[in-house]
């Protein structure tokens, strides 16, 4: 992009190229997206490229644009990746996402990043433009290295038992809220609720969710559960969250928003390591006017959400064909949708629900025992149908081997006559 009244210098480029750079958007949003944007050639020089990026690089647009190329942004360590990996799999697939890479600042910094690319084709196939989009990954690192330093600091704490295991409990206190939103944000024409019950005070869990506006109207929402306790399984949620945030103002598809999430996941732990999570993750869109809401959502390996509708009945919104989201690299993911009415809600949960044990034979609560359940409950509030099941939760005691996490998101009944 050039400043107002300033035209872009596309000597040397191609018609079909200049064309393809013009589609693009000249709005404020991309100049100031919380993210950065740019447009190489099929060579790599840059020919477009947002504010947002140009101030974590600390270089003026005259210095970068036509004159540099996107391997010229790269620590030695990131071009060397580039040329062995990157460079050949965006060569084959014509996209790739969530690459962890480090770029160079004008004052000798480096700024940790998570980089998409994708290669914008002519009508008759040919490439043009590689399109990338740049993400900020210094809360990650950081909460990363804050997780190593929490770990380590328990481990020599082990002279005081007592003391030590309060410390450790208030430490992974603070450390599970900061896996979850502080608050859930206003919903227009609706209500949402969320709560979360951890199994034991002594281990970090690996449940999440969360509810965030992506503009135009619309919110997205997810709910998962890593494989595994602890810091490492915390980490692995601290990505999580942070890539399906990434992928959703990326592209807010459903299907999409997973895909990218396996890929991440994939990418950052193989071999001796693996690891994975089940997840839902979906899109929201009120209609405030019609009393209505949209939900377009995607399943990876997780319990399907339940829908409570205002006429007193309840069922199981299915979500087929949903894998283990980072255990195989091809992973494939299928949609599902539907359309929330004044008095329906939509309740999303982890399976430390339906498997806490109850009873003598300590048997699983289960799916049917939780469709009872939510049925006595259909037609109220996110709110009360969440507190119900934090009830549910206490009464199982010391059969709730699992942490549980609970959202619920509903159109409110109307308050008289349509």
């Amino acid at each position: 992009m050039c400043p107002a009244g300033r035209e872009p210098d596309h000597t040397g480029i191609s018609a079909a190229v200049v064309a393809a750079l013009l589609e693009e958007s000249a709005e404020e949003l991309y100049e100031n997206a919380p993210c950065g944007y740019m447009s190489t050639l099929m060579d790599g020089t840059i020919v477009k490229i947002n504010v947002t990026l140009l101030n974590w690089l600390g270089l003026r647009r005259t210095a970068v644009v036509n004159h540099m190329r996107f391997t010229d942004l790269l620590t030695v360590g990131g071009k060397l990746y580039h040329e062995t990996h990157f460079a050949p799999l965006l060569q084959m697939k014509g996209e790739i996402s969530g690459i962890a890479l480090e770029i160079k600042q004008a004052n000798g910094g480096r700024v940790p990043v998570l980089v998409s690319s994708v290669v914008k084709h002519s009508g008759t196939g040919e490439p043009l433009l590689i399109r990338t989009t740049v993400f900020d990954a210094h809360e990650r690192r950081a909460y990363e290295q804050e997780l190593l330093r929490a770990r380590k600091a328990a481990e020599q704490a082990h002279k005081d038992a007592e003391t030590h295991r309060a410390r450790l409990q208030d430490a992974l206190a603070v450390l599970q809220q900061s896996l979850l939103p502080a608050t859930l944000p206003p919903l227009p024409g609706m209500e949402a609720a969320a709560h979360y019950r951890t199994a034991s005070p002594d281990r970090l869990g690996g449940d999440f969710y969360d509810l965030f506006p992506i503009g135009a109207g619309r919110f997205a929402f997810f709910l998962g559960d890593v494989c595994g306790k602890g810091p490492r399984a915390a980490a692995v949620t601290s990505l999580t969250r942070y890539t399906l945030r990434a992928a959703a103002l990326h592209s807010p598809d459903p299907v999409s928003a997973l895909t990218t999430l396996n890929q991440v996941l994939h990418h950052h732990y193989t071999g001796d390591d693996p690891r994975y999570c089940t997840v839902i993750f979906g899109i929201l869109e009120p209609d405030p006017a019609t009393g209505q809401a949209t939900v377009r959502l995607a399943s990876g390996g997780h319990p399907p959400s339940v829908v409570l509708h205002a006429d007193g009945t309840a069922a199981f919104l299915p979500t087929p064909g949903g894998l283990l989201v980072g255990a195989l690299p091809d992973a494939r993911f299928t949609a599902a949708s539907a359309v929330l009415g004044r008095g329906d809600t939509l309740v999303l949960y982890s399976d430390g629900l339906t498997e806490a044990r109850t009873g003598v034979g300590r048997t699983f609560y289960g799916d049917e025992a939780l469709l009872e359940f939510a049925t006595g409950h259909a037609g109220e509030s996110p709110r009360d149908v969440v507190q119900a099941l934090a009830g549910l939760l206490d009464s199982f005691g010391s059969g709730l081997d699992d942490d549980a996490a609970l959202l619920a998101l509903g159109v409110p009944a109307a308050s008289g006559p349509a």
